[in-house]
């Protein structure tokens, strides 16, 4: 079983910074692409970054140069720095890993239950 908890989240002032991180836990054996998603109502949720095993990143163009995205392998971890936040970045934020647990022969993506972040104008 893997688990994915996210924190960091709250509410904070446009032009305010925020943490996220999120910690992969249980019976895993190598992790591959983590990534940060954000969900948009009644559209598909957006790509916020992505980060592989190898430092390969990708932002989402509404994001760059603003959010930084890391990964703490050891620790099982990845993190987003969110700098310069605007209220259009209000949203439930979600981790994922690419997993190979223990207990399967392939990798699976793991989702969090997410966390909010809330951006005052």
């Amino acid at each position: 079983q893997v688990q994915m908890v996210e924190s960091g989240g709250g509410l904070v002032q446009a032009g305010g910074s925020l943490r996220l991180s999120c910690a992969a836990s249980g019976s895993i054996v190598d992790i591959n692409r983590m990534a940060w998603y954000r969900q948009c109502a009644g559209i598909q949720c957006e790509l916020v970054a992505s980060i592989t095993p190898k430092d390969t990143i990708n932002y989402a163009d509404s994001v760059r140069g603003r959010f930084t995205i890391s990964r703490d392998s050891a620790k099982n971890a990845v993190y987003l720095q969110m700098n310069s936040l605007k209220p259009e970045d209000t949203n439930v934020y979600y981790c994922t890993g690419l997993i190979l647990a223990d207990s399967r022969g392939n990798y699976d993506n793991y989702w969090g239950t997410g966390t909010q972040v809330t951006v005052s104008s």
